[in-house]
């Protein structure tokens, strides 16, 4: 987004990143000064100036802030300290780790030279044509991942090797080996043919990737997985099982009806502040208010100082929040006036209307879930859905049930991602893990329903201009045993869903004729 030099856009904006990347950290002049995890901020106006304080236990900082833009994901802030002339650049960034170029080079090819001894090693007799990390922005390949091809006579097999980044890397590396294995086929089909993809990830962080490669189309591809030990350079062939026996859990549905009637009086002073919003019960002891999808007041069920449980609401983006009493419901209601004017009046160069636009996307597809898929029964269904793999927490936008009784996992992406295929792939295997195992219903959820035995159905959707030209590829690939639509939207999405196109698997050649 482009930069905004306004006192108050600039608070705008500050807040917003900060309430929607609450472990984000603070770096300035290349070192790490603050975590959101330990420390506050507070950002506000003063003589038509922004000024932005930041503390923690062993450190307070006051800048005075004369633009903010977000860029790659970053929100970079021009600063200034008191008593200086000269502006320096304050970055916010939602990882905690931001290592410089240099050391990102270096690490990176560190990790080649290990890979490529562990591929002599592992497949003896087969020579190692390519190997590199050089960024293909025009085949959508980063320089996170390595990319390399063996060769043994006519035989070709795809190589890919992402070292120990983020998860979400390590996650997101199955979609880049499926288009390295289809750009290997495209551009090396003359001499030998690509017959398998090797995928080479750090030990003990594989699962995601073993369950997206399990459901991926074995007839067409031999699919590997190797966890790669770089200390002993050492690597173990995972098994590919379409039934992997996953390290998971289902989170208990609670009663969304109880919880509107535990909160009323509280859900009550919310909306004469606020009619137009949004309910959206978190638990059976906190509930969410959100205006066009963002959310920016909550109640929770608390004790007082004399130990008395009572309904507490607490207003803001996390760390600069305030508990509503007769003293803060000013500040509230400027802030309901904020929303209505810049999110509800679709100024669209605003903060407060570009923030979380997934959520917002959700929140009108709730209410016309059939235009995804004629087939969806709209009076059942449960938004984020948490399921636990381990450590990690995956949260399905959308959990529904056709008019017969079949689950259906919905995926939403209101800009262009090509993880879109991979990540709903993931969340439709961790939804037929525990449909198989008959969950759903023990759990609490679509009461009073008989479910079907089938497998779920993978719906995805994305605004038709931001579908990404990958996805195609990506989903050519996925096991034929697998019913997945996906739902191009039209781009005035805000106003109102509308399917501009619907694709299933076997219409998938011609998905983008017409709109690229």
């Amino acid at each position: 987004m482009s930069a905004v030099e306004r006192p108050e856009q600039i608070v705008e904006l500050i807040s917003g990143y900060i309430g929607e990347h609450p472990g984000a950290v603070v770096i300035e002049e290349g070192k790490q000064i603050f975590d959101f995890a330990t420390a506050r901020y507070a950002a506000s106006m003063e003589r038509d100036r922004c000024l932005l304080q930041l503390w923690s236990e062993e450190s307070n900082i006051v800048r005075r802030v004369s633009a903010a833009e977000i860029k790659n994901g970053i929100l970079r802030l021009t600063a200034q300290r008191f008593g200086q002339t000269k502006p320096a650049r304050l970055e916010i960034c939602s990882e905690a780790e931001r290592r410089s170029p240099s050391s990102l080079k270096a690490m990176r090819a560190a990790y080649r030279r290990t890979l490529e001894r562990t591929l002599n090693r592992a497949f003896p007799g087969w020579t190692l044509e390519r190997l590199g990390t050089t960024a293909d922005l025009e085949h959508s390949f980063g320089a996170v991942c390595a990319r390399g091809l063996l060769r043994r006579g006519q035989e070709r097999v795809a190589i890919v090797g992402c070292e120990g980044e983020t998860q979400a890397t390590i996650d997101d590396s199955v979609a880049v080996a499926v288009l390295w294995l289809d750009y290997c086929r495209q551009h090396h089909s003359a001499s030998g043919h690509v017959s398998a993809l090797a995928l080479f990830v750090p030990e003990g962080r594989a699962q995601t990737a073993q369950l997206r490669l399990s459901h991926l189309n074995r007839e067409a591809v031999q699919w590997r997985l190797f966890a790669l030990d770089e200390h002993t350079e050492q690597a173990e062939e995972l098994d590919l099982a379409s039934e992997l026996n996953l390290n998971t859990r289902l989170v208990r549905c609670f009663s969304r009806e109880q919880c509107r009637e535990r909160f009323a009086k509280s859900i009550a002073r919310l909306l004469a502040l606020c009619p137009q919003a949004e309910i959206v019960p978190h638990s059976t002891a906190a509930v969410g208010f959100r205006f066009h999808g963002l959310e920016f007041a909550r109640a929770t069920m608390e004790p007082d100082r004399h130990f008395r449980i009572g309904e507490r609401i607490i207003f803001g983006a996390a760390p600069a929040e305030y508990e509503l009493n007769d003293e803060t419901e000013p500040l509230l209601r400027e802030l309901i006036e904020r929303l209505r004017e810049r999110r509800g009046g679709r100024v669209r160069n605003d903060p407060f209307y570009r923030l979380q636009p997934e959520r917002w996307l959700q929140s009108m597809v709730e209410r016309e879930l059939e235009r995804l898929d004629p087939r969806i029964d709209p009076a059942q269904f449960y938004p984020q859905v948490p399921a636990f793999a381990g450590a990690e927490r995956a949260v399905i936008d959308l959990l529904c049930v056709t008019r017969d009784g079949r689950l259906a996992v919905v995926e939403l992406k209101a800009a262009e991602d090509f993880h879109l295929p991979v990540q709903g792939l993931d969340y439709w295997a961790r939804v037929r893990w525990h449909h198989r195992r008959g969950e759903f219903q023990s759990h609490g959820y679509f009461p009073g329903r008989i479910l079907s035995e089938r497998d779920p159905i993978l719906i995805l959707a994305a605004p038709a201009l931001h579908v990404h030209t990958t996805t195609a590829t990506m989903l050519r690939y996925f096991s034929p045993e697998l019913e997945w639509r996906l739902v191009g939207l039209d781009e005035h999405w805000r106003d109102g869903v509308r399917a501009v196109f619907s694709k299933e698997k076997e219409k998938v050649a011609a998905l983008f004729v017409g709109y690229r």
